[in-house]
């Protein structure tokens, strides 16, 4: 009787052993179908983001408030080029600078023209012949075979140019005042961003006027369309 006790203990045992070492699939299984959703979710989820309309950001004005039109117009008319260089354009030095000097050659040019056939025209209206001492006694005798009306007309002409070099040079000057003006007040009031785009589409335009009787009431073009 023990013996057949024995033998139906170990034979249980065996049993339980057994089946203790046979792995888990179904434990294994859940897991795996698992980690297979998750994946799957992942991809989607990514799949739907890259499908996602990108939003345009709005554009942002920046006003900078450091930067005072008032200045540089102060600072230009004490100094040509000063409020180019206060509006960082120093590219229009040159150009501010370069007209100032010319208008003043041209001033300097007439009006030494100017005082020498004002000269000549005085020995001529008092009928003096100017000794070899004498100013201008080389030019009297240069321009001595033209006619009084002749250096009349030319000592008007010098003074008249004189006059609209000083008026050009003033002028000069105020323009490069307003252009400093111009550049600190809509130029550095706002810092735009560089969103610019165009978008070519095709269109259809009326007839004009002078076409109106003709049968077709449209005409193909394209549409050009920029976003500043």
């Amino acid at each position: 009787m023990y013996k057949y006790l024995l033998v139906i203990c170990l034979l249980a045992g065996f049993a339980l052993t057994a089946r203790a070492q046979n792995p888990d699939t179904t434990s294994s299984t859940i897991l795996k179908n698992k980690m297979d959703t998750l994946k799957a979710s992942r991809a989607d989820t990514d799949f739907m983001q890259s499908r996602k309309p990108k939003v345009r950001k709005e554009k942002v004005y920046h006003p900078d408030t450091t930067h005072s039109p008032h200045r540089a117009v102060m600072r230009s008319l004490i100094v040509p080029g000063w409020g180019q260089v206060y509006n960082h354009k120093i590219w229009k030095v040159p150009l501010v600078y370069g007209g100032l000097i010319g208008f003043g050659w041209a001033y300097v040019y007439n009006a030494k023209n100017y005082r020498l056939f004002l000269a000549l025209s005085k020995y001529r209206n008092h009928l003096i012949t100017p000794g070899p001492k004498d100013p201008y006694y080389f030019e009297f005798n240069q321009y001595s075979q033209f006619g009084d009306q002749a250096i009349y007309n030319a000592k008007d002409g010098f003074r008249r140019d004189r006059d609209l070099c000083i008026l050009g040079f003033v002028a000069f000057w105020g323009i490069n005042t307003i252009d400093a003006y111009i550049d600190a007040k809509f130029i550095h009031s706002y810092t735009l961003d560089n969103n610019f785009t165009m978008r070519i589409a095709p269109n259809f335009i009326n007839q004009p006027v002078y076409a109106q009787n003709s049968p077709i009431s449209y005409i193909p073009g394209i549409k050009i369309t920029f976003t500043l």
